[in-house]
């Protein structure tokens, strides 16, 4: 989370950073490293199953402006002139968008991934461009994927008002692979990548010894 409020503190894109959780200790943590808590979230928007849209659309009752950056503390490494970047590409198309997620390619194509059934493998789709057996079509037969990767997203306070995270026109702006920690693999891959993000990491230290 430190890492994230750093990198918005270095984006001249983003005046105003606030954290929402429910947790008194996030939010002592959030208050130290630099960012506002000016409310807590309700305990029934922090469960392993709540949505976005429910903790997005209790942040707009609080906040009164029309879009944010949502910065996920999972991908904490980012670079902020190109958060800079993304945000004015944001207001270049604003008004033909429902929102914006960044993406990166993926080189594992979702027609060659299995589900299991009784340990017996069954692709996701009934078949790719007339193929049933299309799992075993080489890589370079698919489309290419794209995954979102949390680097930074914009969410509009019309669209959360609809009930949806990011809307049916979603803007796209394809990054770098960035690291996006959901295992305790990927927490060991961003300790290793800690010392390589100097700029972040300084920034960091300055604060502390400031602090």
């Amino acid at each position: 989370m430190a890492y994230s409020i750093a990198a918005c503190e270095m984006c001249k894109g983003i005046d105003r950073i606030i954290v929402s959780t429910e947790d008194e200790e996030i939010a002592k943590t959030a208050k130290e490293y630099g960012a506002e808590v000016p409310f807590m979230r309700p305990v029934e928007f922090a469960q392993d199953m709540s949505t976005d849209v429910d903790f997005l659309r209790h942040f707009f009752d609080q906040v009164p402006v029309q879009e944010a950056a949502l910065i996920r503390p999972t991908t904490p490494f980012r670079d902020p002139l190109y958060m800079e970047m993304v945000i004015e590409r944001y207001f270049q198309i604003r008004d033909n968008a429902t929102g914006l997620k960044t993406v990166n390619e993926i080189n594992e194509n979702p027609y060659k991934v299995y589900r299991l059934n009784d340990n017996v493998c069954r692709g996701f789709f009934e078949s790719f461009e007339g193929k049933a057996e299309y799992t075993n079509l080489p890589r370079q037969t698919f489309p290419q994927a794209y995954i979102g990767n949390g680097y930074i997203d914009i969410v509009k306070r019309e669209t959360i008002a609809l009930g949806t995270t990011f809307g049916n026109r979603i803007y796209a702006e394809v990054s770098e692979k960035v690291i996006d920690i959901d295992s305790p693999f990927d927490l060991k891959i961003a300790r290793l990548e800690i010392q390589e993000n100097r700029e972040l990491l300084d920034f960091l230290r300055r604060r502390s010894k400031n602090e």
